[in-house]
């Protein structure tokens, strides 16, 4: 049945496969005991919940994410975060890379990823497959992108985002003809390379800025389950570097122009200013939209309680004590407790996993061991500090101008200038990073 079809005469019958990344080593050490998709964000959010929400305020909820490198804390999140009713027929569901009668080894790319997940596809009958990301931060209407799909009569469609020539250098670009058909892919093009045919015709423009002259694969791929199967009958193991352009010789492949913001969030700088970029007036993603709500679990934490605090700028989940002290520009995360005279200036602290007892803490002071939290009389400035930290008083992270070169070193780990305080680390009363 050809894909107009689909959409005259029935509902698609539409899987949504998250890609969860490997290892993630542009993240470490966010990612040294969680997958990409876990890494908390915005607070009280995991990134994985972006994409998912997407999905299902599209109206798509047959959700598949693929993982394989430390998926533990991402399936506790995944189980507390995601039931659907019994009518809904919905379900997010986890598929860790396993060892069949057919193959044994890890996913080898993206493509390899879903075929060997097609055992547990087909079984839904799907006639669409949308392949997302799960480490990009955007508000995407997956709806209208399928729609455009269907009634392009193409086999697939690829999302793209509109770029300067400088940023082209970082992306698969693509020309396109003037009605946006794909007919050829380059995998970053050199800085120095000369590709101006690749310009985006005047007649798919629309209303594009003028300096955005060329068009960016953003990994996101709609196929006909028909293209699917016949795209993966073969060894190639990535949809960007292999797939779609062998796609591109023999299939209608399409563009999908996306003008809305969008940003991969698969480094420590990109992570740390896309979650700082929350704290302005009019952030660049909003969590604030009530017909399209990001989901993510749901905890029976109380209020947060700010004891004559000077907050400026920032985000306070749930649960948090905050005492007399001075924050700007922050996201404070569940479960935060930060005592008197702290002074934080671009901080992402991700809270806490639970909060100490009154024995615990008795037995921490007995140790030398510093509460879960930050202690008093901390200055601490362009800091992520990860869950379930214990930061004594009196210690300075970042604040006094020393530059570090990027990598481990030892209490806490550098990238780009940004300090990161491993999750667990216990810093010491008085230290000075």
């Amino acid at each position: 049945m050809a894909a107009a079809d689909y959409y005259s005469t029935e509902e698609p019958r539409v899987l949504a496969i998250i890609l969860g990344g490997g290892k993630g080593t542009r993240l470490y050490p966010l990612t040294q005991e969680r997958s990409k998709p876990a890494v908390p964000f915005g607070g009280k959010y995991r990134i994985v919940d972006i994409p998912i929400s997407n999905c299902i305020n599209s109206g798509f909820k047959k959700i598949y994410l693929l993982t394989q490198f430390n998926s533990a804390s991402l399936h506790l999140h995944i189980i507390n975060s995601y039931n659907f009713d019994r009518f809904s027929h919905g379900f997010v569901e986890i598929l860790a890379a396993e060892q069949t009668l057919e193959h044994s080894g890890w996913y080898e790319g993206t493509a390899d990823a879903v075929r060997k997940n097609f055992q547990h596809f087909k079984v839904q009958h799907p006639t669409h497959y949308i392949i997302l990301s799960g480490d990009q931060l955007y508000r995407m209407d997956l709806r209208a992108f399928m729609d455009t799909h269907i009634k392009s009569g193409a086999d697939i469609t690829i999302a793209a985002k509109a770029v300067n020539r400088e940023d082209a250098s970082g992306f698969g670009i693509m020309k396109v003809d003037s009605s946006n058909r794909i007919t050829e892919f380059m995998e970053k093009p050199a800085k120095d390379a000369d590709i101006s045919e690749w310009k985006i015709p005047a007649e798919a423009r629309g209303d594009l800025p003028a300096k955005l002259e060329y068009l960016a694969s953003m990994g996101i791929y709609i196929f006909n389950s028909e293209a699917m199967d016949e795209m993966l009958n073969n060894d190639f193991m990535d949809f960007g570097k292999e797939i779609i352009p062998m796609a591109i010789q023999t299939k209608k492949v399409q563009s999908y122009i996306f003008d809305g913001y969008w940003e991969d969030i698969g480094t420590i700088k990109s992570f740390y200013e896309a979650t700082i970029d929350l704290t302005n007036p009019v952030p660049h993603f909003n969590f604030y939209d009530e017909g399209k709500p990001v989901y993510t679990h749901m905890r029976n934490l109380p209020p947060s309680k700010i004891n004559n605090a000077d907050l400026t700028a920032t985000l306070a989940s749930e649960g948090c004590v905050i005492t007399n002290s001075r924050i700007q520009h922050s996201v404070i995360g569940v479960r935060s407790i930060i005592n008197e005279h702290c002074d934080l200036n671009g901080v992402v602290m991700m809270g806490s996993d639970f909060y100490e007892s009154d024995e615990e803490k008795a037995a921490n002071k007995k140790k030398g061991i510093p509460n879960v939290g930050i202690g008093a009389n901390c200055k601490i400035e362009r800091v992520i500090i990860d869950k379930d930290a214990k930061i004594g008083d009196n210690c300075s992270i970042n604040a006094t101008g020393k530059k570090y070169d990027d990598g481990d070193h030892g209490l806490f780990y550098s990238a780009d200038g940004i300090i990161v305080i491993r999750k667990g680390a216990i810093i010491p009363s008085g230290t000075v990073i």
